[in-house]
């Protein structure tokens, strides 16, 4: 099976990234403990059967017997402690999951206990592949994690087991015939394809190069793919994975730091022409920072400040800045995560120009992203892909969380937003285990970050997986495209 892939990723194993490419193919090759249904139920993985104390501060996992890594070595309990205890000091999102882990017991071979100092209401739905994978002890023990030759030459326990990666091509993952869940995986081998253009990739699907890809074409051409009958055009978005799209600013931006100019910017957004135009009406616009995808929480009583060109020139009229001769306030830098479809950008430059703010646009690979942005801190606006995930306290905290500032570390408030209050909140929902009292304090939460216009939130952008027909349960679980594939097949 030749699966597309639009971004080629620096490293293959989620361990000290949560960056998208490495999360799709990681799991191919290293598991998680659980894997997860359409509603996130868990369903076992490398735990057969789990259990929790009744004051949440002990989730006991019996872990299945017979697994072995690739090299052929037992799977135990002790690469389940270590794992955690590693994600819990290098993951970006495993900082905080495990933060509350204060040690894993090991009573047995097949027994792993994770003791906790306070609850974490949120642990069951963590520990799948692509979140939390488990890694060998073995490879990685004694050795600096961040650059462990393995998380670019994976050995796992899942189905497939990694042959090559020739960079800037493609990685060969090959079927293990040594599998626990046998007679899985059912596709000998998958290729997985680093193509960045998306015209290349429509391309290469439509001359029977390439078989499954999510969010590979561009949108202009999904009617086209729904009408050929060599595919499926499945526009599920996977729950686990919680897909947002956001415009953040950068605090630290003088002009930016007054709320009534980051009201005027939101203002002068109409959202219902930016899914219409962007996103071709397939994207789902919510105002709230907890996004629709994550029900429970979602607060649908926040509404979009209202579009009023009127009304944003009039309030940066009044916060100081005037038109200058050239009709022009003031100019801002803008940069997009490259997973973010250049239209995007484009729709804000045009948008803020009407109201006499010059944009200017920065393309980076995603690398440099990263670096520009949480590293140099070289922005004033950027348009990110911060994914909610399966739960605010994994997904949302991380943006809006003023402990989570810290330079160099992805993928973590970008504004530089500093807030008590929403501290107090978001710190008391990720050990809250009354579900009434933690809705309630995520709503607050919602409702405070919406008031300091932190971030212009787009909702849920599309989330399109093309398929060639001969592929058959690509995506069976929540987590979509980003599972091990063991369950797919090919059938001519």
């Amino acid at each position: 099976m030749n699966w597309i892939i639009a971004l080629e990723p620096a490293l293959f194993v989620p361990v000290t990234t949560s960056a998208g490419s490495t999360c799709d193919l990681g799991p191919k090759v290293v598991e998680g403990l659980l894997t997860y249904d359409y509603k996130l139920n868990p369903i076992p993985l490398l735990a057969a059967a789990w259990s929790v104390s009744k004051d949440g501060l002990e989730y006991r996992f019996e872990l299945r017997k017979g697994v072995k890594w690739h090299d052929g070595k037992d799977f135990t309990s002790d690469d389940v402690a270590f794992s955690i205890l590693t994600l819990k000091q290098f993951n970006p999102r495993g900082r905080s999951t495990f933060a509350n882990v204060e040690s894993v017991r090991t009573p047995d071979p097949h027994t792993a206990v994770l003791v906790l100092s306070k609850p974490v209401p949120y642990l069951l739905t963590a520990l799948s592949g692509t979140e939390s994978p488990i890694i060998p002890k073995h490879l990685y023990e004694g050795t600096d994690i961040l650059t462990n030759k393995h998380n670019r030459e994976p050995i796992g326990t899942g189905p497939f087991v990694f042959k090559e990666w020739v960079k800037g091509s493609h990685a060969v993952l090959e079927r293990n015939p040594n599998y626990w869940d046998k007679p899985k995986p059912y596709v000998d081998k998958v290729i997985a394809r680093f193509i960045p253009d998306a015209a290349a990739r429509a391309l290469a699907l439509e001359s029977g190069d390439a078989d499954l890809g999510t969010k590979i074409i561009p949108l202009s051409d999904v009617e086209r793919f729904k009408a050929s009958p060599k595919f499926t055009v499945d526009v599920r978005s996977f729950p686990y994975l919680g897909n947002q799209q956001q415009l953040y600013f950068n605090f630290d931006t003088p002009q930016l730091k007054d709320v009534n100019v980051r009201r005027a910017i939101a203002q002068s957004l109409d959202m219902e022409a930016f899914n219409k135009l962007v996103w071709f009406g397939y994207g789902t616009t919510a105002a709230a920072a907890i996004g629709p995808q994550l029900t429970r929480y979602h607060d649908a009583n926040i509404k979009y400040y209202p579009f009023d060109i009127k009304q944003a020139d009039a309030a940066l009229d009044a916060a100081g800045y005037k038109r200058g001769a050239d009709g022009v306030r003031f100019k801002l830098r803008l940069l997009y995560n490259p997973y973010q479809d250049k239209r995007s950008a484009e729709f804000i430059r045009q948008s803020l120009a009407k109201i006499g703010i010059d944009v200017v646009i920065e393309s980076y690979d995603l690398a440099t992203y990263i670096t520009r942005a949480y590293t140099d801190r070289a922005f004033d606006i950027t348009l990110e892909q911060l994914a909610n995930m399966f739960d605010p306290t994994v997904g949302v905290q991380r943006v809006f969380w003023s402990k989570n500032f810290k330079i160099g570390l992805s993928f973590a408030n970008p504004s530089h937003y500093v807030n008590p209050e929403v501290d107090r909140l978001l710190e008391a929902a990720a050990v809250e285990p009354d579900e009434a009292r933690r809705k309630q304090q995520f709503l607050d939460f919602q409702k405070l970050v919406h008031a300091d216009v932190v971030s212009v939130e787009f909702g849920t952008d599309p989330q399109i997986t093309i398929a060639a027909k001969k592929v058959k349960n690509y995506i069976p679980t929540g987590e979509g495209i980003r599972a091990s594939f063991a369950e797919v097949s090919l059938e001519e």
